[in-house]
């Protein structure tokens, strides 16, 4: 059984967080993240779940209180944004060196400077290295299913890999969207129970967590390890995207593609941009244009091997991005990685780079039309909606 309700972003992740009922919830405020932990905080003083909630100074005391209790064996999740990302860095990759599957919401926002608290993905591309899976919501909806998804994919046995999941802030956190939330019965029965193999607290099997490694110690083999699990990780989300789609209706996999069956023209995008993009292929369909969309969720681990072979059939690719990586004329994260993806292809489309919407930019159906009308020439990284 499922209800249909009207919620925001920030109460449809902090209702996934409710069925969870995750044992502890370190967390700081940030816009436009702070909504989660507010409501969620309300749930804990209501009673309505068992969590320990921890008010702690900074965000780099979050993520590192989300550590110690997760070592200690308890499920543990926590939200930010922005600045709020970029203080937790080190302690990032403490988290997914120890192998901890912790769950975070990452409400996307641009980092300063100049100062400005809207949306980019600039915070969470910053990370994308940081040994962190990487999952991206269109909406409401799915930042509620990929939330779910997101406790049973960390706590995988051959993952165990902390899990991001970003959506984009104010476009989705703030604004009122329709979904379906399945029951807390079926939510619970998808979810499961957590049991850390190895806990820092099981005295009758005592373990080292976060000790020294130095020149001739095991450094080398612990971060192998931690490649393997993120190679593992595709498989996971695969089954459990399965999984969830039978008691939700609505499978996930790594990506999805709208009207690519047919297409010559791919755009590729991740966030909220999808849904003005498939009206944009919308509309170049009715003027013959045999465009496609595909719609990242994965970003970590990249899909390129199913990412080329899904626009193995199209000549021309266009990809946007909502943050640059400042690398001179390499363009855009995504369009690096998917150029990259196909480096071994027998043919290779035309792939060209759109970066967009930074700092909250409006991208709206002129804009992506007027970037597909522009692909034949020679940029191969435009600036799209900037200020002559």
């Amino acid at each position: 059984m499922q209800r249909t309700v009207a919620l925001v972003g920030t109460d449809a992740v902090a209702e996934a967080m409710r069925q969870i009922n995750p044992d502890v919830v370190p967390a700081y405020p940030i816009t436009p993240q702070t909504s989660i932990v507010e409501t969620f905080s309300q749930m804990v003083a209501d009673g309505a779940v068992n969590t320990e909630m921890i008010n702690v100074e900074s965000e780099h005391s979050a993520m590192s209180a989300a550590i110690g209790a997760a070592a200690s064996g308890a499920r543990v999740m926590t939200a930010t944004s922005s600045q709020g990302l970029a203080l937790m860095w080190e302690i990032l990759y403490i988290a997914s060196g120890l192998r901890l599957p912790i769950v975070m919401t990452n409400v996307n926002r641009t980092l300063s400077s100049p100062v400005n608290i809207h949306c980019d993905h600039s915070d969470s591309m910053g990370a994308r290295d940081s040994g962190w899976i990487q999952l991206y919501s269109e909406n409401a909806q799915e930042a509620y299913d990929n939330i779910l998804q997101a406790i049973r994919i960390a706590e995988h046995k051959d993952v165990l890999l902390p899990v991001m999941v970003m959506m984009d802030g104010f476009i989705i956190s703030h604004s009122i969207d329709r979904l379906d939330l399945i029951d807390d019965e079926a939510a619970g029965k998808f979810i499961g129970t957590h049991k850390l193999e190895n806990s820092l607290l099981d005295d009758q099997n005592p373990t080292s967590w976060g000790s020294f490694d130095g020149l001739h110690g095991y450094y080398f083999e612990v971060k192998r390890a931690q490649a393997e699990g993120m190679k593992n990780a595709p498989a996971a989300i695969k089954q459990i995207g399965e999984e969830y789609g039978r008691i939700s209706g609505r499978p996930y996999s790594f990506f999805e593609t709208y009207k690519m069956d047919d297409a010559d023209l791919a755009l590729i995008a991740l966030g909220s941009a999808a849904g003005t993009m498939k009206a944009a292929v919308d509309e170049l369909r009715a003027k013959g244009v045999r465009a496609g969309l595909l719609k990242l969720r994965m970003y970590r681990p990249f899909p390129s091997k199913e990412l080329a072979a899904a626009l193995s059939h199209v000549s021309t690719v266009a990809v946007f991005d909502r943050s640059d990586t400042l690398a001179g004329e390499l363009g855009g994260p995504v369009f690096v990685e998917t150029r990259s993806s196909f480096y071994d292809a027998e043919k290779r489309p035309l792939i060209q780079n759109f970066i967009y919407g930074l700092g909250g930019r409006d991208l709206n159906v002129d804009l992506i039309l007027q970037a597909v009308a522009s692909i034949k020439s020679n940029n191969l990284v435009t600036y799209l909606g900037v200020r002559e």
